[in-house]
Parts: structure tokens; C-alpha cells; sequence
């Protein structure tokens, strides 16, 4: 019986005006409230000269690193892929006219539970 190999998930998400596309071997809505939590990261191993200076630059934010919480609010999407592909980091367009801003979750209602009135 062939063994499963573990899925590969492309996260994406905004990170101070970036578009980060990670990929890992591991992600769960984790134990801190509001946040998705990647583990596993997967880096291509590089055999021929041509580097990509993006993907470099990721490996070694995320050199150290065994697990990250990224807010909830700030992922894109979350793709399970077939295959590991390139990690980057992309320039969000000058023209976008929307601003992404933490928002609350959970907004608990006024007391009596009933809201505005």
C-alpha cells in the first residue's frame, strides 16, 4: 500500500503592504483566537544558478521559524496544491483603491445582550 504524502497548502496574505504566498505542510485555525497557524514550511531546493530573490528573502524571514500565526483578517486564501510551487513576496498594485484594516472578530453585544436600540 503506497504511502499518503502529507497535502502542500499555498498561504497567501498581506503583511506590511506585501502579498506573501507561503507554502507548508501544515495549517489549522491553532489555539490563539483570530489567527491561522502555519507550520512546515516548504522551500525549493535550488539545483541550477537561477535564484529568486523573493524566495530568498522568505527562507530567511522564516529561517528560524517552526510555526507562525498569521491573522486571521490578513489571510487571502488557503489553496491545497499538488505540488510545492514558488514561494514570493509581490508588491500589492499601485491603482488598488482598497486598504485592509484590523477588524474585530467578535463584537460583544451591549449589556442584556440585545444590541442598539
Amino acid at each position: 500500500m503506497p504511502v499518503k504524502k502529507k497535502p502542500i497548502y499555498k498561504v497567501s496574505f498581506h503583511n506590511q503592504g506585501k502579498l506573501y504566498e507561503l507554502h507548508a505542510r501544515e495549517v489549522s485555525q491553532g489555539s490563539m483566537f483570530g489567527f491561522i497557524e502555519v507550520a512546515g514550511f516548504v522551500f525549493g531546493e535550488k539545483s541550477s544558478l537561477v535564484i529568486d530573490p523573493s524566495e530568498e528573502r522568505l527562507k530567511a524571514e522564516f529561517e528560524h521559524v517552526k510555526t507562525t500565526f498569521i491573522p486571521m483578517h490578513a489571510v487571502v486564501r488557503i489553496d491545497e496544491v499538488d505540488r510545492e510551487g514558488v514561494n514570493k513576496i509581490s508588491n500589492l498594485s499601485d491603482d488598488a483603491k482598497v486598504a485592509y484594516l484590523p477588524s474585530p472578530i467578535y463584537t460583544p453585544s451591549s449589556p442584556g445582550g440585545r444590541g442598539k436600540d
